[in-house]
């Protein structure tokens, strides 16, 4: 009777999650880094003309963050591990300094405070969640932290007019540019079985089976 009523209870302990980074997190993130770094030096080439077209309402030009804001996101939907948002923005900012940034040096800052930005997201939920609305939220971490920045560093002695416009156009960037579409790219990324290796590929991978059964 005994051994009856071992062998039913129901087992409650959860198998702890593993946050070690393996060598396939640190490649795959370097690579990320590296390709969105390319990503973002051509956006800053794209910068003054882009940021000359939205001058018809002073600060709108933080319509233009997101482009700099995709790859902590990115890195951090696909490796799900504590840091993955930093190193991958971190990665890309000096990957965009070294080939040759108007900027210079402060990239990397900027790159490391946006990291956090989307890092800090992430952490609040654990680590566990990375359905749309933690990317979106991610994506907006990250443009807090640059409209933060810029309206304190950049475009200190601006207006307040200019800087709220400015703060407010830099999230809503980071929500769409850098949450949304880094998502909808790591969704496109697990059908390919590109990410077979990740929890995001498999958890695609699942997806499309049960679409299919």
């Amino acid at each position: 009777m005994h051994a009856t009523l071992t062998s039913t209870r129901p087992v409650t302990a959860n198998k702890p999650r593993n946050f070690r980074w393996r060598v396939v997190d640190i490649v795959v993130a370097s690579v990320i880094g590296v390709a969105s770094g390319v990503i973002f030096w051509a956006w800053g080439l794209a910068w003054s003309p882009l940021s000359a077209i939205l001058t018809f309402t002073p600060g709108l030009e933080g319509l233009l963050a997101g482009g700099w804001l995709f790859a902590g996101v990115l890195g951090g939907l696909i490796i799900r591990k504590p840091g993955a948002a930093l190193y991958t923005e971190v990665i890309a900012a000096v990957v965009s300094m070294l080939i040759g940034t108007q900027w210079g040096f402060s990239t990397l800052i900027w790159g490391i405070v946006e990291g956090l930005g989307a890092e800090i997201v992430l952490a609040l939920f654990l680590y566990s969640n990375w359905r749309l609305g933690v990317a979106l939220l991610a994506g907006a971490g990250a443009g807090v932290a640059v409209g933060l920045l810029d309206t304190t560093v950049s475009y200190a002695a601006l207006d307040f007019g200019f800087k709220a416009v400015y703060f407010t156009s830099a999230v809503v960037s980071g929500t769409v540019l850098a949450g949304l579409l880094s998502w909808l790219a790591v969704r496109g990324l697990a059908r390919t079985g590109a990410l077979s290796r990740f929890a995001a590929g498999r958890e695609g991978a699942r997806a499309r089976s049960g679409a299919l059964s």
